[in-house]
This record gives structure tokens, C-alpha cells and sequence, in this order.
């Protein structure tokens, strides 16, 4: 395999190949579409260091800086409340104005800005428009929505599609996992690369998605039952984070190392240390999504049982109320809280026995 930046986005040839060529053009804002998890975010970095360097060789210092958030020429923007709002907005503008450091262009990539509200949209589409000189925007977004409709007709869109789980797994193996933990891992990530990238590594993974299983089983309609269930799926969750926390001590003992070695200023501390948050944040409601599902899926076994059970629409509805509350997540909501009101709200599977299917 060559040592190139583009090798940091897993199955994506189609977007790959379009940004090899747009890297070659003079044009400055794009917008990239995918799912969460898709390698928009890799995509992101590989495309802006070739724009800094003319350059795919992922061994430069600034491809190094670039990948882990500390190059000064990059500026990456993450939504600090449930939405990047007309704060955050200007304080892009602010960023877009200063001139580059270390390189002919600055690059702002903006995260999530299907979530932007329509007043940060409003802000930024002048500047978008007309931007300083030598000034590139990458904004990334899970899905159009219509507050993204104008500012998307000023950027170039490239679309990134769901990563398969063959591709998945195919990367997995080839970082040096066994071929057994790195199916499993592609297979419960729903398309997500990083997040299957820290499965890989978690063998608590079916005790967690076991416990989340058999809470229909557990619930008998009371308030007391449905505390001790939260707690318990809780404390699991609290281990769900450890690999990625270990990966987060490792990346500081890397940087300080480097630091120390090289007395190099600037070096990303700060924005290292708010990223980890972010992560661990996200990794916390990810695996809770991911337990939900299994929730679900207790639900439906029953729902699709021969024959039917007489109570199949209100299991079919607790179905619904459980993909509501998936959809809810990540939003800053209290998820213990949440997570309590959905299970007062589902029906006991408690008489029945479980169907091997869930398991």
C-alpha cells in the first residue's frame, strides 16, 4: 500500500477519485454529504493536506499535524451546543479574516452543519460567497437539509456513500486484527469506521449488547425496576469508553513525547485534549444507540412471531418510541433521563420466554 494521505478513507474510491481532481482546481468552499461514519471527516484532512502541500505523502509534518487537528493552517469547527448557531457563526467569520501561518492557504472545515442553525447559515453564506483571499472552506454534513439549500449551490458537493461492512472488516484485518473480531466489529458498527475500529479492540461488546437485550424481559411496570435498569445499563456503558479512553492516553503520551523532543510551540495540547472530549462524549451516545437497537430488536422478535401475539401493535409501538428516542440522542438531552422515560413507557416482556434470536 502507498503512503498516501487518501489511504485515511476507507471505501470510498468514487469521492477519493472526484477530490483527487478538485485538489488540482482553484475553487474554494466544498461541501461533503455522508453518513455518520462514512469518512467525511478523514476525507476532510487528506483533501485539505493536499491542498496545503500538493502533496499525498501522509509521512510530511504537515500531513502528521493535519490528521491529528494541530496544523495552524486548519481550522476545525465543532458545534458546541445542539446546533452551530450565529455565535459560533461569526466567530468563523473572525477565523476566516486572519491570514495563513505557516501556508499559502487557510482551510476551515466546519462539522456538522446539517445541525446549523438557519441564522449561522444566514451569516456565513457572505462569507462562503465572496471569501478572503486564499481562504478554502470544507463544510461536512450528514444529510442536506433546507437550511444548507443556498449555501450548498456556492459549494462544489462531493457524496460519500455508507461504507460496507466487507470494507469494514477489510480494513480491520489489514491493522492487524483477527478476521473473527474484525467481522464482528463491522457488522454491530452500522457503517461507522472509527466506531467499528474501537470495537475491535472491546471484548465487553456482546455482554453489553446481552444486558440491553433482556431489559423488555426485565421491566415489570414499575418506576423502581426501570432506576435499577438505568443504573445497570449505565455502569456498562462506563466500560464501552475504556478503549477509546486508552487510545486517548496514548495519543498525549505521543504528544508529549514529541513535545519534548522537538520544543515545538503551538503544539496542539488544548485542541487535542477538547477533541477527546468531544469523542468520548459521542462514543458514550453511539454505544447507547447501539443499545437501544438491541432493545428493539428484543421487541420485534415477538412482533414478527407465528402466530401473532395479541399484543404485537403495542410491542410494535414500543418499537417506535425506542427509534424516536435513537433519533433524539446527541442533542445535549439528559440520556439518563431519557432513557428512563422510554422504558416506563414499554411493555413488559417479563412472562414470556425469549426467543433465541436475540441472544
Amino acid at each position: 500500500m502507498s503512503s498516501s494521505v487518501w489511504n485515511w478513507v476507507v471505501g470510498q474510491a468514487h469521492a477519493v477519485t472526484q477530490l483527487k481532481q478538485l485538489a488540482n482546481g482553484q475553487l474554494h468552499a466544498f461541501l461533503f454529504v455522508g453518513p455518520e461514519g462514512c469518512g467525511k471527516e478523514e476525507a476532510a484532512r487528506a483533501f485539505a493536506t493536499v491542498l496545503l502541500t500538493g502533496s499525498d505523502d501522509f509521512g510530511s509534518r504537515v500531513a502528521d499535524l493535519v490528521r491529528r487537528g494541530s496544523f495552524p493552517d486548519v481550522h476545525e469547527v465543532f458545534r458546541e451546543g445542539a446546533a452551530v448557531d450565529k455565535e459560533e457563526a461569526e466567530a468563523i467569520v473572525r477565523a476566516a479574516s486572519t491570514t495563513p501561518t505557516e501556508s499559502a492557504l487557510k482551510i476551515v472545515v466546519i462539522h456538522e452543519v446539517h445541525l446549523m442553525r438557519d441564522s449561522a447559515a444566514v451569516r456565513l453564506l457572505k462569507t462562503i460567497e465572496e471569501p478572503p483571499e486564499r481562504m478554502v472552506f470544507i463544510l461536512l454534513a450528514d444529510q442536506l437539509v433546507p437550511s444548507l439549500t443556498t449555501i450548498a449551490s456556492r459549494c462544489v458537493t462531493v457524496t460519500f456513500s455508507p461504507i460496507s461492512e466487507s470494507d469494514i472488516a477489510k480494513s480491520l484485518i489489514a491493522d492487524g486484527i483477527n478476521e473473527a473480531s474484525a467481522r464482528s466489529a463491522a457488522s454491530a458498527a452500522a457503517g461507522n469506521i472509527a466506531r467499528a475500529r474501537l470495537l475491535a479492540s472491546d471484548s465487553r461488546l456482546a455482554e453489553r449488547l446481552e444486558a440491553f437485550a433482556e431489559v423488555p424481559y426485565r421491566l415489570d411496570g414499575t418506576g423502581a425496576t426501570v432506576a435499577r435498569l438505568v443504573d445497570d445499563l449505565f455502569a456498562h456503558l462506563d466500560t464501552a469508553t475504556e478503549p477509546l479512553a486508552a487510545q486517548h492516553e496514548r495519543e498525549l503520551v505521543d504528544l508529549e513525547a514529541r513535545v519534548a523532543l522537538t520544543g515545538e510551540r503551538g503544539s496542539g495540547r488544548k485542541a487535542l485534549q477538547d477533541r477527546q472530549k468531544r469523542q468520548l462524549r459521542k462514543a458514550r451516545t453511539d454505544e447507547l444507540r447501539t443499545g437501544l437497537a438491541a432493545i428493539a430488536r428484543s421487541y420485534h422478535s415477538i412482533v414478527t412471531a407465528q402466530p401473532p401475539h395479541p399484543d404485537a401493535d403495542d410491542y410494535a409501538r414500543a418499537i417506535t418510541k425506542t427509534h424516536k428516542a435513537m433519533g433524539s440522542l446527541g442533542l445535549n438531552a439528559n440520556e439518563e433521563l431519557a432513557l428512563q422515560a422510554l422504558l416506563l413507557q414499554c411493555p413488559s416482556l417479563r412472562m414470556m420466554a425469549r426467543p433465541s434470536a436475540v441472544n
